[in-house]
C-alpha cells in the first residue's frame, strides 16, 4: 500500500512539473505579444520624433539644403551661429519672453482659478468663457489682436477717446511694443489652460484648513498665502516649466502680429521664427537651421534641469 502511495505521489509530481514546464513554454513563446499593442505607438514615435531629432542632429553638421545632402563640416554650422547677428537678436528675445512670461503664467492663472473655483452656474460660465481663447488657433487669435493694435484699430481709437494718448500708438512697428504685445497674447492665450490646471489642484486642498484660517482670524489674503500657496506649490512648479517651455518656443502669435517679416529689420525674430525661416524654402540651409535647433534642443535642457533642482531644493525644505 505504502509503494502504490510512492508512486502515485511521484506520477503527481511529474504531472505537475510537466505542466510548469508546459505553461512556461506557452509563455516564452508569447513573448511577443504585449509589444503588438504597443506597436502602433511605438512606432508613431519613432517615425515623428525619434527619426526627426537623429536627422537633425545629423544635418547639424553638415552644409546640406533643400535640394542637396551636403557634406560633414564638423562645428562649421556653430560658427557661424555665434557670428550670425540674427541669431543673438533670436534668442535675446526668446530668453526675453521666457522671463517675462513664465512668472505671469505662474501667478495669473492661480489668481483667476482661486476667483471662478465655486460651483456656481456663473463661475462655471466665467470659467468656460476664460477658457475659450485655448481651443482657438494661435493664428485666428494673431489676426484678432493685430486689427485690435493697429494704429486705427480699437485700442489705439479707445486711448485716444479717452486722451490717455494723442497718437496712435505704434503696437505693431515699434520693437519692444510689438515684442510686449505679442508676450500679451501669449498670457491671454495661456490663462484658461494654466487655470485648469490650478482648478485640479486647488480641489486636493482640504477645505477644513480655510476653515482654521478663518477661525484664526485670518484673511483671504492671509488664507491665500498660507494656506493655498503651499497646497499648489509642486502645480506652480510644473506650470512654471510648461509655461518656460512654451515661451521659448513661442511662434504663432510673433509671427502673425509682424506679417511673417519679425518685426522692422527682423528685430522681433524668436529662436523658432529663426529656424522656420532657415529650413524651409527653395534657399533653405537645412544643415544650419539643423544646429539653431540642436542649440534650442540645448537651451531647453538647461531651462528644464534649473526647474527640477529648484524643485527638488523646495521638495527638501
Amino acid at each position: 500500500m505504502a509503494t502504490v502511495v510512492a508512486v502515485d505521489h511521484r506520477l503527481r509530481r511529474s504531472e505537475v512539473v510537466h505542466s510548469d514546464r508546459r505553461g512556461a513554454s506557452r509563455t516564452h513563446s508569447r513573448w511577443f505579444v504585449p509589444w503588438l499593442f504597443l506597436a502602433f505607438g511605438l512606432g508613431i514615435v519613432g517615425i515623428f520624433i525619434l527619426f526627426p531629432f537623429v536627422n537633425t542632429l545629423v544635418l547639424a553638421f553638415t552644409d546640406s539644403t533643400l535640394l542637396r545632402r551636403g557634406d560633414f563640416v564638423g562645428l562649421e554650422n556653430f560658427r557661424r551661429i555665434l557670428d550670425d547677428p540674427r541669431f543673438g537678436t533670436a534668442m535675446l528675445n526668446s530668453l526675453l519672453y521666457v522671463v517675462c512670461v513664465a512668472p505671469l503664467m505662474v501667478l495669473l492663472p492661480l489668481l483667476l482659478a482661486s476667483v471662478v473655483r465655486g460651483t456656481s452656474r456663473i463661475m462655471g460660465f466665467f470659467r468656460t468663457t476664460y477658457y475659450l481663447p485655448v481651443v482657438m488657433s494661435p493664428v485666428i487669435v494673431g489676426l484678432i489682436w493685430t486689427n485690435m493694435l493697429d494704429k486705427r484699430g480699437l485700442v489705439n481709437e479707445c486711448l485716444q477717446w479717452l486722451r490717455v494718448v494723442a497718437e496712435p500708438v505704434s503696437f505693431l512697428t515699434d520693437r519692444w511694443l510689438l515684442l510686449f504685445s505679442a508676450m500679451f497674447v501669449t498670457v491671454w492665450m495661456g490663462l484658461g489652460f494654466y487655470m485648469v490646471i490650478y482648478l485640479t489642484a486647488l480641489a486636493n486642498i482640504d477645505d477644513s484648513l480655510y476653515d482654521a484660517a478663518a477661525v484664526d482670524g485670518a484673511g483671504a489674503v492671509r488664507s491665500f498665502l498660507n494656506v493655498t500657496l503651499p497646497g499648489v506649490r509642486s502645480t506652480m512648479m510644473l506650470v512654471g516649466l510648461l509655461s518656460s517651455i512654451a515661451a521659448f518656443r513661442v511662434f504663432g502669435e510673433v509671427y502673425v502680429l509682424t506679417n511673417g517679416t519679425g518685426g522692422v529689420g527682423g528685430q522681433n525674430l524668436t529662436m523658432t521664427m529663426l529656424v522656420q525661416r532657415e529650413g524651409t524654402g527653395l534657399q533653405a540651409q537645412t544643415g544650419y537651421a539643423g544646429a539653431i535647433s540642436l542649440v534650442m534642443f540645448v537651451v531647453l535642457g538647461a531651462l528644464i534641469a534649473v526647474n527640477l533642482l529648484v524643485q527638488r531644493r523646495n521638495e527638501e525644505k
